[in-house]
């Protein structure tokens, strides 16, 4: 069973389910139940391009404090990420996607430990273990259909 997504035994499968709930209003729901609001920009939601930014932040930050917590855990962490909407002849997109992590340890030997694994880690997230980033960086063409298409790929029980 993927722990991901109850009732599904593909371990790669990741899904959520989107709903409308007002005008450019919607509601991200996962497997797990976990729900999260999205807009178009005129709210306090988040629209769909922060929560790529908040999502490859995420990822690193996730990455990097189970690195370097095997050694000390931080005492501060944080991380500041950005990157220019621009539209051009590939389309709407964003580039220069940068992410910023100020992270501080304790003092003494623990500390010391993890604030050098720092800069290794960092690479090795930009280079191979954030998904959401190399996602991003390697690329993969994203299709939209619809539902009545998706039901013509469904091999007809025979």
């Amino acid at each position: 069973m993927n722990p991901s997504i109850p009732g599904t035994s593909d371990p790669s499968l990741r899904s959520v389910d989107l709903v409308k709930i007002g005008p450019e209003r919607f509601k991200a729901t996962n497997g797990r139940g976990g729900v999260l609001p999205i807009g178009s920009g005129d709210d306090p939601d988040f629209t769909p391009v922060e929560l790529m930014l908040a999502a490859v932040a995420g990822c690193g930050a996730i990455d990097l404090t189970l690195i370097t917590g095997k050694r000390a855990e931080p005492t501060a962490f944080g991380a500041h990420v950005e990157g220019h909407k621009v539209r051009d002849e590939h389309g709407s997109r964003i580039t220069g996607i940068t992410v910023t992590f100020e992270v501080e340890f304790p003092e003494g030997e623990a500390g010391d430990a993890a604030r050098a694994v720092v800069p290794r880690t960092l690479r090795q997230v930009e280079e191979r273990l954030c998904t959401v980033g190399r996602t991003i960086t390697v690329g993969d063409q994203v299709r939209y259909r619809s539902a009545d298409e998706a039901a013509d790929d469904r091999p007809d029980p025979a």
